[in-house]
């Protein structure tokens, strides 16, 4: 059986870009499913001088092997301020340390959302320019505007919404 990973590039603890992530894995079909928190991952801020004194921290090499082992991978981009989450960007940053393509091809559904209108937008934006250059195979990307009008009780509520976000989970999985 294949196996997914799904995440959230926020920290957040009430993470609507993790219950967005965590709500398209379910509707992958026959996959076992591995929800990941980066709060389970905590880093330091990555620094060269860090990295020269101390080395690569174990979870940065754990998060990877998660994402390696993994047929493919579901994230929620969290924006902040027009780019990624702080948190997403240090492990982002301490994986690419470890591996420059650390994607690794995986078949990939990006994703991301807001309580504004424009759902994440400028971060989808920033990731698709830059994860193919990193090993990402993005197959599909879907972006859910206004998530606080558009989401609730764990699903998509608008059916406009949900039917392309399906849509996109189907072209996921065929990538699978």
């Amino acid at each position: 059986m294949k196996n997914i990973i799904a995440f959230a590039g926020s920290n957040s603890k009430n993470s609507i870009n993790k219950q967005l992530a965590t709500y398209a894995a379910s509707l992958v079909e026959d996959v076992e499913t591995n929800i990941l928190d980066l709060n389970d991952f905590e880093l330091p801020v990555y620094g060269i001088d860090l990295e020269t004194k101390k080395g690569i921290p174990d979870n940065a090499q754990q998060f990877l092997d998660l994402i390696k082992s993994s047929d493919g991978v579901i994230l929620s981009l969290a924006e902040h301020n027009g780019a990624y989450s702080t948190a997403f960007k240090n492990i982002f940053d301490w994986m690419s340390r470890i591996d420059g393509k650390l994607w690794s091809e995986k078949p990939m559904l990006l994703m991301a959302t807001s309580p504004g209108a424009r759902g994440g937008a400028s971060v989808l934006e920033i990731a698709k320019g830059r994860f193919p250059y990193m090993g990402g195979n993005i197959v599909t990307d879907f972006s859910l505007p206004s998530f606080f009008d558009n989401f609730k009780g764990g699903e998509v509520i608008n059916d406009e919404l949900n039917t392309d976000l399906k849509h996109k989970v189907e072209l996921f999985q065929k990538a699978l």
